[in-house]
């Protein structure tokens, strides 16, 4: 029987109430085991926010069982609430739990990962020097080759570069970078998503894609060129502007955009999407997805948080796993 693991992801923000209210959701409809990685006591307070509506078992994450019926709570030790405030009790217990999330999913004990989100500046209070889920996966993992994707009904999406400062992304964009992560985005497409012949456009850097040279060189002398070496391999087209390819909805006519940076892509995507997209990390061993808002810290202890990003989410990672296993 399959098995999902969520995490809690910072106890200070909406992260334990959405995975509750998902579980109460998702727990109805399939018939597979579910492990919520989360401190006892923030379990229990949340639960008096949002009562659980399926059978559960507390554990203790080193006696290494499980619910047999039910859901299984992997106790990880107490943690402080501070409602709405990153701290660096709350990065430290965020970082275990996707930590315990990652081993039992690259030990195949569980299939896939859902995280719930984390706070950058919490993982920073606790000593933790990543910027976010992706990078700490492909750490773990040890691959050099990884993508952020956005997925949603309405759009998919990826990144080639991801929390890089706007003034160091230009020096980013080359032809083996963009050959590297196009390539990981066209097989992942194809592997993870079961799409047989995608067909992948490219955002430009600059403002009106370089306006032919005039407004930047990115695209006349590495996005340009790359497209055209690669183009019938890959299915490739672009380079797009980004203000008519999103205004003139282009994106609905390709299996994918491409951005060269984090909002260029994520702004369109979240207005498009913001209680249904899913960030999934292609290029790992392992699958993870997770809900693509934040820590969400102004709604926390509320009972007002919406779960439908967990939620699909959860639906997004089942997918990848069944692609995965009919290969």
């Amino acid at each position: 029987m399959k098995k999902f693991v969520f995490t809690c992801g910072d106890v200070n923000g909406i992260g334990p109430e959405v995975v509750i209210k998902s579980l109460n959701r998702i727990t109805k409809k399939n018939n597979y085991k579910f492990i919520f990685i989360c401190p006892e006591n923030v379990f229990r307070h949340y639960s008096s926010v949002c009562k659980p509506e399926f059978d559960y078992k507390i554990i203790k994450a080193s006696e290494n069982s499980e619910n047999s019926s039910g859901v299984s709570i992997l106790d990880i030790g107490k943690c402080k609430i501070n409602f709405g405030l990153p701290t660096k009790d709350s990065g430290k217990i965020a970082f275990e739990a996707i930590k315990l999330a990652f081993e039992l999913t690259k030990s195949n004990i569980a299939q896939a990962m859902v995280t719930a989100p984390i706070s950058k500046s919490a993982f920073n209070m606790a000593g933790i020097k990543f910027p976010g889920h992706t990078e700490l996966l492909a750490s773990w993992c040890k691959v050099k080759e990884y993508s952020m994707f956005f997925y949603s009904a309405k759009m998919i999406s990826a990144l080639i570069t991801i929390h890089t400062p706007l003034k160091k992304v230009s020096n980013l964009i080359t032809i083996d970078k963009l050959k590297s992560k196009i390539n990981l985005i066209y097989n992942t497409l194809k592997t993870d998503f079961g799409i047989e012949n995608p067909r992948l456009a490219i955002l430009g850097l600059n403002p009106h894609a370089g306006e032919n040279g005039l407004l930047g060189k990115e695209e006349k002398e590495v996005i340009e060129p790359f497209i055209k070496k690669y183009k019938l391999k890959m299915n490739l087209f672009g380079p797009f502007p980004s203000d008519a390819y999103f205004g003139n909805e282009i994106f609905k006519q390709f299996d994918i955009t491409i951005g060269m940076y984090h909002d260029q892509v994520l702004i369109p995507f979240k207005l498009l999407n913001f209680s249904a997209g899913v960030n999934y990390t292609a290029g790992l061993p392992i699958v993870r997805t997770s809900p693509d808002h934040g820590t969400a810290f102004d709604k926390v202890n509320l009972n007002i948080a919406n779960p439908s990003s967990t939620i699909e989410a959860f639906r997004l990672a089942e997918l990848i796993v069944t692609k995965r296993d009919m290969k």
